[in-house]
């Protein structure tokens, strides 16, 4: 199986690297669009800011490449806010793959919200074998709002789709390769579709 990374210079690529690897599978890097356009599964990763990301998916062409992949896809925390309409943050033009625009938490809470918290009202086969309520890690400031295409809610102040999916396209709020072994079994339930 040829798993791609995409790497456009926005990455936790690492962590993502040695989950995979502990999983029994390698992972390629690569922002070259015939080895994404060949790989079986292709995980978006994605840490920063998300005008200056965007910025860099569109001097590489994977803003356009992206959204037309026909292989199951993995956003993870700011690629899975990039794969949405919008986002507040840089007032920025997302992929458009999920219908709905990320906005910022309110000053009522501390952000980013950073540690763990939990992911309910799972469904897909992405959580496969994950329990109601388990714990995942997060470190974010801004969040989409629960949405038709939510398949995880997490509350912080307010309700928040914690993952996403349309068609091939899934996306986790959380970082899934720093979620232990729980976060693990979703990267494999990924791997395994």
């Amino acid at each position: 199986m040829k798993i791609v990374i995409i790497n456009y210079g926005a990455g936790n690529i690492q962590s993502i690297m040695f989950a995979i690897e502990r999983l029994g599978f390698k992972a390629v890097l690569s922002n070259n669009p015939d080895e994404i356009l060949s790989a079986d599964k292709v995980i978006f990763p994605g840490v920063g800011e998300a005008s200056s990301a965007m910025k860099k998916l569109k001097e590489s062409g994977l803003d356009n490449l992206i959204p037309n992949l026909k292989q199951p896809v993995l956003g993870i925390c700011l690629g899975m806010q990039l794969m949405c309409k919008s986002s507040e943050e840089g007032n920025t033009k997302g992929l458009g793959i999920f219908d709905v625009d990320v906005v910022k938490f309110t000053p009522k809470v501390k952000v980013p919200q950073m540690g763990w918290n939990q992911i309910y009202d799972l469904k897909t086969d992405l959580f496969n074998g994950i329990s109601e309520n388990e714990f995942m890690y997060l470190v974010h400031s801004f969040y989409a709002p629960n949405c038709p295409e939510s398949i995880a809610t997490t509350n912080y102040d307010v309700e928040y789709a914690s993952a996403l999916q349309k068609d091939n396209f899934y996306g986790t709020q959380f970082h899934p390769e720093k979620s232990g072994t729980v976060g693990e079994k979703i990267l494999e339930n990924f791997l395994k579709m």
